[in-house]
């Protein structure tokens, strides 16, 4: 695995709408190396992944949109955090000033390397160097992140504005979970017109749908997201159980029939797409 890119970009044959999909947590590859650090068994670190969540969204490609998806485990690296959200606790000496320590993210031992699994497991058997959070972020958080960051660039150069789905799931908790939540960071991160505009056809496709409760949006969403400049970016969360089983993480029998519902929703919003960005590009010229 050591020499893999940590990620898989699905190009469409024509690039023909102002979007970009991008899912950061889907991965569920580990390095020998790391797992020999580890105290957790190979199932209970992909607890915390997104799973199956790029095929779910794997339609993009074929509606115009270019799909990047994480392959490392976000148990190894965490690429929905800012590159130096880092736990004191799990490193043998002090860090480097520039390092987050405080940021409720890492207070929760989820930093950039996470100090807890998904069912809430110490991940390191001992403590780790600062070299190696080091060489974990030089190797596969920077070069996901310049490859998402080329990406948007190219949508906005080419039509003029672009929208990033950012591309997660959310554990089924309730009876009360919506079965998509949409985060927008209150209107920050993307216009409410596009939030709204996707929310009804979800809706339209009988999935019941909530907007930034109780997930408002990551690191990604707030990094990529300036409507002001004609960049918007919006998360979107799925409910695990429609899909999957939470517990042994397997596919439901009707992962299909969601997917297939997810894809006509996305056909008709992307259809919608270049009409609902064109007031964003006029009033940025």
């Amino acid at each position: 695995m050591t020499d893999q890119a940590g990620y898989q970009l699905l190009l469409p044959r024509r690039w023909t709408t102002p979007a970009v999909f991008n899912s950061p947590h889907s991965g569920h590859l580990f390095p020998e190396s790391f797992l020999a650090t580890t105290r957790l068994s190979a199932l209970d670190l992909r607890r915390s992944e997104d799973f199956a969540i790029d095929e779910l969204f794997g339609f993009a490609p074929a509606l115009g949109a270019p799909l990047l998806a994480a392959e490392i485990s976000r148990a190894v690296v965490d690429l929905n955090r800012e590159p130096w959200e880092l736990d004191p606790r799990m490193f043998d000496g002090p860090l480097p000033g520039y390092v987050v320590t405080d940021s409720p993210r890492v207070l929760a031992g989820l930093g950039t390397l996470p100090r807890l699994a998904g069912d809430g497991g110490e991940i390191c058997r001992a403590r780790l160097s600062f070299a190696e959070a080091e060489a974990r972020i030089e190797r596969w958080y920077r070069p996901y992140h310049r490859r998402l960051d080329e990406l948007v660039s190219r949508t906005v150069r080419r039509f003029g504005a672009g929208l990033l789905v950012d591309c997660h799931s959310m554990p089924s908790g309730d009876d009360r979970v919506a079965d998509i939540v949409l985060g927008d960071r209150h209107g920050s991160s993307c216009d409410r017109g596009l939030a709204q505009a996707l929310a009804d056809s979800l809706r339209a496709a009988g999935f019941s749908v909530a907007r930034n409760q109780p997930y408002a949006g990551g690191f990604i969403t707030q990094s990529h997201g300036q409507p002001s400049l004609c960049r918007h970016a919006l998360q979107i969360e799925v409910n695990r159980g429609l899909y999957m089983n939470e517990r042994r993480l397997e596919k439901r029998p009707d992962f299909d029939l969601i997917a297939q519902r997810l894809t006509r929703s996305f056909r008709d919003f992307l259809a919608d797409l270049p009409a609902l960005l064109q007031p964003q590009r006029r009033a940025a010229e």
